[in-house]
């Protein structure tokens, strides 16, 4: 039995050792170990979610799993109104608490709750995400994955008591294994997760994000292949002759983009005036309206931009499809339907893309590029413009195609994108704009990001004695002779610090004094305010001026009432480390109450 709680008693230990690590952003090897866990984690879920649609569409549908152009007209109308009308029951019924989902919800989750995602909303997206996926709305699966497989990562987090700046780093790994699992594309799951998610790049996170992405790859390539998504037919390397029509694309998919977002946005509007269910009703009729007349328009769609990419599809149907895409998904998901953006705007890009081409061949039959060319481009274009991530678009570009030709042409028309949608349009990121809707915003200034890196461990002076406010003067020499710069005293459900070297001068001056009671002795008593050890130095900040305190006491919470004390945080030490990173940052440093 000793030995039994001797083994607990070191493992406890540990972990109290490990946590204290991770606070102090002084754990890579540790943070990457976790990334791996988060990994396998994320993509386990995203594998479950996958099989459970492609299993049941492949039962569902002729042929194929996508081959919804297989149904009767009257199941092509009916099956995406009988969808939503399961997910409104579901909605109303059993997540009426847990209904916000999708990437904006892991963004906000990130931004203003330290990556906390509740398991209750992962629940939400999975069956809903699937629902929406197998009765054919116009919408993607990479949406929930990314909720699915940041709640993972979120939820491994919160059982192990990580710090909050260790969370963050987990949701990102969480994110970038779901990008790798459902695309088959680990670099732009990193680049997605960097650049979208967590809006932030730094050595000790990028590590942990690389391992999960890779992790989730391996895991989703033995149940489905290294292949490609997309098979490229070979493509000829473009020329200088090349270029002015590819910045023309690109700045035309731009125009695309700013449409789709601000047709989102008027469709988010509409749906203000209605119920939930009556919005969702209506995504359904019009998801099934637009079935009815192009049935490649429904779910996901891939099928439709491997046959756009093998140039199997006329003009005419091009234009068709990317008008009915483009109105069909903006209606749904702003109606409500929780499920994703970013496999629609691949496809709209894709058929935009071939359209183009084709008219580019009319135009200049010797000069154009191939429509093949152009769809590519039409993709990672569409995507970059829309999500306001362009490193994201292209790597997922190149790895969704195999083909390394694309590199230069994609770049190209990705910046040309990227450019005409925020800068002459004005439009930013559409998962930002659905974050305004809802009254959110997570901008955040390049400090506090900063300091979201950084737990209070990194701070805190540890030289601190808490004890009670009347003792002995024994036992108060016993304890300054451990070295503490701060007495700590709990009085009255409040929590007073007190310099040692006040302390040592009085009991210098009243040498026969031999009971103490240190909240009589004249020295200087700062209030302080408590802060859990798991905080990041931003959390302190806002502590600081919330509780209009004087210093800070970094503590564990482990029952109600019993608190265990580490150190202090004084609001210097947060200007230390500020001025510390504006240094190695080489940017001139402001005042932090700008």
């Amino acid at each position: 039995m000793g030995k039994r709680e001797d083994i607990r008693s070191k493992l406890t230990h540990l972990g109290e050792r490990s946590r204290l690590r991770l606070s102090a952003a002084e754990a890579e090897l540790l943070l990457s170990g976790l990334g791996v866990l988060a990994g396998l984690l994320a993509g386990l879920v995203i594998l479950a979610f996958r099989l459970l649609v492609e299993g049941v569409q492949g039962a569902m549908l002729p042929g194929h799993g996508e081959n919804y152009e297989g149904l009767p007209p009257l199941a092509r109308l009916l099956l995406p109104i009988a969808g939503a009308l399961l997910i409104a029951l579901y909605l109303r019924f059993v997540a009426r608490k847990a209904s916000v989902t999708g990437v904006p919800h892991v963004m906000n989750r990130v931004a203003y709750h330290q990556g906390y995602l509740p398991w209750q909303n992962a629940v939400t997206q999975f069956v809903c995400g699937a629902l929406a996926i197998i009765s054919g709305q116009p919408v993607g699966r990479e949406g929930p994955s990314v909720h699915l497989g940041a709640a993972s990562a979120s939820q491994l987090g919160q059982k192990l008591g990580l710090p909050n700046n260790s969370m963050r780093i987990l949701v990102a790994s969480g994110t970038a294994a779901a990008i790798a699992a459902s695309f088959n594309t680990p670099l732009a799951g990193v680049a997605f997760a960097m650049e979208v998610v967590v809006m932030d790049y730094s050595i000790a996170g990028f590590l942990p994000v690389i391992l999960a992405a890779v992790t989730a790859t391996v895991l989703v390539q033995l149940v489905y292949g290294a292949s490609p998504a997309f098979h490229v037919p070979p493509l000829d390397p473009i020329g200088l002759i090349d270029l002015p029509q590819v910045i023309v694309a690109g700045v035309l998919m731009g125009v695309l983009a700013a449409a789709f977002i601000r047709l989102m946005k008027l469709c988010i509007r509409l749906g203000r005036r209605n119920g939930p269910s009556l919005r969702l009703l209506a995504a359904g009729l019009i998801a099934g309206l637009a079935g009815l007349l192009l049935p490649q328009v429904m779910a996901i769609g891939y099928d439709t931009v491997s046959a756009t990419i093998a140039g199997q599809l006329g003009w005419a149907l091009l234009l068709g499809l990317t008008a009915a895409k483009l109105l069909s998904t903006a209606f749904v998901l702003g109606m409500g339907v929780p499920a994703g953006l970013i496999g629609p705007t691949i496809f709209i890009g894709a058929v935009a893309g071939g359209a183009l081409g084709h008219a580019a061949g009319w135009a200049a039959p010797e000069a154009a590029a191939s429509p093949t060319l152009y769809a590519l481009i039409g993709m990672g274009a569409m995507m970059g413009a829309t999500l306001r991530a362009p490193l994201a678009a292209l790597t997922a570009l190149l790895e969704l195609t195999g083909n390394p030709t694309i590199i230069f042409p994609g770049m190209l028309a990705v910046a040309a994108a990227t450019l005409t949608a925020s800068e002459l349009f004005k439009e930013d990121s559409i998962f930002f704009m659905q974050l305004r809707a809802q009254g959110l915003e997570t901008r955040r200034t390049a400090l506090l990001q900063g300091f979201d890196r950084v737990g209070v461990a990194r701070v805190m002076d540890r030289r601190l004695a808490v004890l009670p406010r009347r003792l002995a003067r024994a036992r108060l020499h016993a304890a300054l002779a451990e070295s503490p710069r701060w007495i700590l005293i709990e009085e009255a459900e409040k929590v007073f610090l007190i310099p040692v070297t006040d302390v040592l001068n009085f009991l210098e001056r009243e040498a026969d004094v031999e009971d103490v009671d240190l909240l009589e002795v004249p020295a200087q008593r700062l209030q302080a305010a408590p802060i859990e050890l798991r905080a990041t130095l931003r959390e302190a900040l806002l502590a600081l001026r919330r509780e209009s305190a004087e210093a800070l006491c970094v503590v564990q919470t482990n029952a109600p009432g019993l608190r265990r004390y580490y150190g202090v945080v004084m609001r210097q030490d947060i200007d230390s480390q500020y001025l510390l990173s504006s240094s190695r940052s080489e940017s001139p440093a402001r005042p932090l109450d700008d």
